[in-house]
Order: C-alpha cells, then structure tokens, then sequence
C-alpha cells in the first residue's frame, strides 16, 4: 500500500504528554495523534481491480470494537484492509438493514454512536441540559444516558463502601475486570466495591434530579398496569424506583451530602468523610483533587461499558471539565478504549445573563451539597466554589478547532449557539434540539377529542363528527382552560413579587431561570399567548371550535392526526380479531412496533417520527399550548413529556375526557391530571395521578 504525498499538517499533537505516557516512542504517539484527529491525508487502497484514490487515511491504531462480527474473508485475488463503516443515519421504524433490522444502531457500528462531554463552570445548566437531551433522544428510540460525575463525588466522599452506580450488582464482577485491562489506576473501584456484596448497606434508594427529590409523579420505568389490585400496586411502589430519564439512582441517598454515613459493623466513627465545601474544590487540595480526578475516570469508564458493551448510543459525561489537561484526559481514554471511530460531541454551557446565572445558582441551594442550610451562607459557599473553578477554567474554542474537534457552545441557555465541526447524524440530531431550547415557564395542555359518534359505535380511525357528549366536553374545556389561564397568570405574578436578588432566608426558587432580551432583572412578561393545536380531523377540530380565536391562536396539524389503520380503518377491534386474526396477533405482540397493513398504514414508530417536529416547536416556543389530539398522539406526546419507558409508550392508558398539564421546571417536568365531571360540567383535579398501562386494545 502507498501514501499519497500530502503537506506536513501543522495540527499540535492532542496531548502533549502523550510521547511521554506511550514508552517514549515517537510513532505511537503519532499515531494517537492520527485516531484523535479528522483525517488529513489521502492514500491509495488496493482492491483486486487496481488502485482507488481516498481520503481516508490507514488506521494506525487497533481496530474499533466489534462485537459477534463475522471474520473477514479474503481471496487470492484480493488483500483489502478493514474499513471504517459509513456513519450514515439509524431511524427505528424508517431504517432497516441486516445488521440492524429494527433500524436501531447496531452493536457493531461505533462511528455511529455518540459521547457528549459537557463542559462548563458549575451552576450553568449543564445538568439540565442532559436531561433534557437524554428524554429526547430515548423518545426518539436512540438508548441514551447520563453519566454524572458529581453524584458518584458524593458518594465517594461521603460514603465510601456504597454500591456503583450504573451497574448492575449481577456483572460486577465482569465490569471491574474489563476496567482492569483498559485503565492503569483502580484505586477507585475500592470505593465502589466492598469485600462482600453481603455487606453493602441497602435502604430504600430514591431518585435524585438535580440533586434534589423531584415533584411526586410516577417514576417507576414501567408503569402499572390497572388490572393490578390495591395490595399488588402498594407492593410494588414500595420497591425502589428506576429512573426512566436515564438519571443516576443512589442507595442511601440521604448520606450522599456532608453527613457522615455509617460503617459496615454501624459505627459511623469508622465511616470515612470529606468536607465537601468550596475547600474541596481548591486545587490546593491533592487528595479531593485525586478523588475527583479517579471519580471522573471510573464514570467514563461506565460510559464506555454501555456504548462499547451494553448496546447504548449515546452516552452523556455530566462533569465541569473545565481544564484543558482534562479534556485531554478524556479524549485519551476514550481513544484507547474505542478506538478512533467513536463520535465525541464536546458541549459547553456559558452563562452571560447575570440574572440567569443568579436563578441557576439559587437552585444550587436546594441540592445535597447544600440542604438545609442558611441560603445566604450557602450561596457564598457556592460563589467561592465557582471561583476556585475559574482560576483553570479554559472555554472550548482555539485548542478544539486547531484539532479538528466538534463542538457546541450554548450562551444563557440557547441566546446564542457556536458550533464548529458537527459530524454524524446523532450529533446533527442533538445540535438541532438544542437550538430550539429555551426555558420559558410556560404550560403545556394535553388531551383527547371529545366523544364522536365513532366512538360511540366501537369503531377505530375514520373521520367521524362528535356526538351530543363530545359537544359538552369541548365547551366545559374551552371554559376550564380559560379559567387555568387566568390563574396561572396570578401564580407568576405572586412568585415574581417573592423574589430577591441575593436571595433573603426563606424565599424560594424563581419560577424558571430564562434569559430576557429586556435586561430588566423580570423572569419574562406576566402576559402569554396561548395556542390551540388539533388535528385536521373533524372530531379533534370541532372540540376546539368553541375557543375565541381573538384570545386564542387556533391551527391546525396534520401531524396531530390519528395513527392510520391502513385496511382496518372503520373496523371496531372485535371485527380486525374475526377478519384479519394473525394481524390482530402480530399487534398485540408488539404494538410499538407494528405497523398497520394497507395503503396509508402506520405504526407507533411513525407517530414519534411525524410528531417530531410538532416536539421541537413546543420546545422552543415560550407561549402556552393545548393539544387536542387522539389516542396514539396523546399516548406519544406523553411518553416524551414524562420521559417513559419505550414498552410503555403503545399501551399507555388515556381514556376519553382525561386532561393533562405539564409544566417545564428547572428539575423536570411538573403534572397534573384533570377528569371530565358530566354532573357538574367541570373538570376535577385528580391528586397523585399515576400513567398506567392499558390492558387491552
């Protein structure tokens, strides 16, 4: 094989310590150089026909994962070397091949898969960022989680034989030998694993969002089912919750802060502690440094488990990593465990806005770091922990772009957004929801049409008019909406006067941190528009007809319209059951992934792909919306929203005359549901409403 002649690049090496920590030899250290790097220089590549000019240049690093790949087979007449496979997109439902015949990224294919670094000071969203990222793009079927490096700190310093987040006690054993062959340091996995699984302390685990407990809504990744008795349903919200956003789940949660936790034989005297005020974060301080350095690098490896090993897609590294030497760290790691194919997304977060950076540090003081605490005091604990980061603190740009590394920079939460070598659909995926990102506080209504005469008689899809009930429905909404408008308006007013600026003892978190173009120090204006969106079917635009258009934006969207039965459309199930049974089996097996046959058909992978656009316009909007849509759209819309299980999504029960409320918070998503009272022509709050699973149909 020949090289092309090519001028020497002028790129400095990605590490500077790299010749130094790779025996010393220059030509290995060249060589990480080229897997860390775009591809420069062309070559020419032998095939059994002659010579092909590309630009991609020979790998000189060991080939990237493959996982049951079949061997490479050759002929006498031909000596082709490995290739690096197309990164082209992985749509489930859209995109099918043979090695991924669900159109979900295949095991194999690494390049398409995705690292997101977060990079930014504390206190700048990242974390909120994350999440909202991560609920995206699971929606969108891509297997994504977070890897937050500050809530394993907590647990390291505080409670040191606690088990390891993000694994799961049945492979243990497997994980901590396959770190042992990647990575020289392993002092970290004495914190993570005690002597004896036997001996690990077990309370029940709660979910920490943000670093507080998020509002009460269902958490568990697979919801109930109703056909469950009272009893069944106690027994299993007892159990600990797992986190349908991906999020970490910590046992003994309540030690995670600056208590001290017990030890093995109950004597917390034995139990080893660090004080993990703005002191641990001096760089002054080698032994919080090292545990930070060996609590970041044991995360990444985690992160590399589930994209190289557990069939993940995306895996999102939650830390500050504000230092140059770290990055490099990180890009150095994942190299050598992944090998040059693997795609890294490096994200910053910057705050500009000195009243947004003020609101996203007050919500600092509720986090475990700082419960209960003196406000004032625990803000300045804060402020001088931010201060000790920015004495190293080095923005992404010049090393990023003389590297030939992507990034993004978002500036007060999507004011601005830089980014510089976007590569790879997941990347272009994520980069395109980030910039229509806001944090407006706003509420987001979802329902039903009211009753139609198609309803009525059992039958599924056509386009049918609403009965006498369905009338009733649409004017008791039009009436409940206005009246939730006008007092939402009142609760924001009331919030913005309780508002201080530092912040006094007793007050509370402002109703969302957001950027304002105003420059007035006010969280937005008091007064919002208020959108109505149905369907172009006749059932979902006749529920919205009794709405003022004067005070009330009305359209209509094809992609709100009902799922398509294809050939079944008009059929009531019982009838698709008598006249097309292996059908009626094929879905019940697999309703998430069915699609109806016929012309015009579809399935639920088909509404999350049509209601992708309606997602992003409710993300970037600041105004108030209602949706009034239909069965499968509701369940859809819903799923995105409470960030639920895939399995969930097709069977998520939302009878007629069910409104639902969602309202972004900086912690997730508030919810409530309302209930459709015939006696009294209103709508009931229902407390502690919990999504549950449809047992039939």
């Amino acid at each position: 094989m020949s090289r092309l002649t090519a001028p020497q690049s002028e790129t400095p090496p990605a590490s500077e310590e790299g010749e130094a920590k790779r025996d010393g030899k220059a030509s290995s250290t060249r060589a990480f150089e080229d897997n860390l790097l775009a591809p420069q220089q062309g070559y020419r590549q032998t095939t059994g026909l002659g010579f092909a000019l590309t630009d991609t240049p020979t790998s000189t690093a060991p080939s990237s994962p493959r996982i049951n790949s079949p061997p490479h087979h050759q002929d006498s007449a031909s000596c082709q070397p490995s290739r690096s496979r197309p990164t082209t997109l992985d749509i489930p439902g859209l995109t099918k091949s043979k090695a991924s015949p669900d159109g979900r990224i295949a095991q194999r294919d690494v390049g398409s898969k995705l690292v997101i670094v977060m990079v930014g000071l504390p206190a700048r969203g990242k974390s909120y960022i994350t999440k909202k990222i991560t609920r995206y793009l699971n929606w969108l079927q891509h297997d994504t989680r977070i890897f937050n490096v500050g809530e394993r700190r907590r647990v390291a310093a505080g409670a040191p034989c606690l088990s390891v987040p993000f694994t799961n006690p049945s492979d243990e054993e497997s994980k901590v030998e396959r770190r042992t062959r990647h990575t020289a340091s392993t002092s970290i996995n004495d914190i993570w694993k005690c002597d004896s699984h036997d001996d690990l302390q077990s309370p029940p685990s709660r979910i920490l969002v943000n670093g507080e407990a998020p509002p009460e809504s269902v958490t568990d990744d697979r919801l109930p089912s109703p056909a469950l008795n009272a009893q069944e349903l106690e027994d299993r919200y007892s159990q600990p919750f797992s986190d349908p956003d991906g999020l970490n789940i910590f046992t003994n949660s309540e030690t995670t802060g600056n208590k001290a936790s017990t030890s093995r034989n109950g004597d917390p005297s034995h139990a080893e502690t660090m004080d993990q005020s703005a002191h641990f974060f001096d760089p002054n301080n080698t032994k919080a440094a090292q545990l930070r350095e060996e609590v970041a690098m044991a995360t990444l490896d985690d992160l590399l488990d589930y994209i190289l090993d557990q069939g993940g897609s995306v895996g999102i590294f939650d830390a500050t990593n504000s230092t140059l030497e770290r990055r490099k760290q990180i890009m150095e790691k994942i190299r050598q465990r992944a090998g040059p194919e693997l795609g890294v997304l490096f994200l910053e977060s910057l705050c500009i806005d000195e009243n947004l950076l003020e609101s996203n540090m007050r919500l600092k003081l509720s986090g475990p770091d700082y419960k209960d605490q003196n406000p004032v005091a625990a803000l300045e604990d804060f402020k001088k922990r931010v201060e000790l980061y920015q004495q190293k603190y080095v923005p992404l740009g010049e090393y990023e772009e003389r590297n030939n590394m992507p990034y993004v920079q978002m500036i007060d939460v999507g004011r601005k957004v830089v980014s510089h070598q976007i590569r790879g659909f997941l990347s272009a995926q994520t980069v395109y929801y980030l910039l229509n990102f806001n944090l407006a506080p706003r509420q987001i209504w979802i329902t039903r049409h009211g009753e139609s005469f198609d309803n009525v008689n059992g039958k599924i899809g056509g386009n049918s008019e609403l009965s006498e009930g369905g009338h009733l429905y649409a004017k008791a909404l039009t009436r409940f909406i206005n009246h939730e408008r006008k007092a939402w308006d009142i609760r924001q007013h009331d919030k913005a006067l309780s508002t201080h600026f530092p912040p006094l003892p007793g007050d509370t978190t402002p109703p969302n941190p957001q950027y304002t173009s105003q420059g007035d120090g006010q969280f937005g204006d008091d007064t919002k528009s208020f959108c109505v969106w149905t369907s172009m079917l006749k059932r979902s635009v006749q529920t919205a007809q009794y709405f003022d258009e004067e005070d009330f934006d009305i359209k209509q969207m094809k992609m709100l319209d009902e799922l398509n039965a294809g050939v079944m459309e008009g059929l009531t199930y019982e009838e698709i059951k008598t006249q097309h049974l292996p059908e009626y089996e094929l879905r019940k097996h697999d309703k998430l992934h069915y699609r109806y046959p016929g012309a015009g058909g579809e399935g639920y992978l088909d509404i999350i792909n049509r209601l992708r656009a309606v997602i992003v316009e409710v993300e970037r909007m600041t105004d108030h919306v209602l949706l009034v849509g239909h069965r499968s759209v509701a369940r859809v819309l819903l799923a995105y929203f409470k960030g639920l299980q895939r399995d969930d999504v097709a069977d998520l029960d939302v009878p007629l005359g069910m409104l639902y409320m969602l309202e972004p918070k900086p912690y997730g998503v508030d919810f409530k549901a309302y209930r459709y009272n015939a006696n009294t022509d209103w709508f009931d709050h229902v407390p502690n409403y919990q999504l549950r699973r449809q047992t039939s149909h």
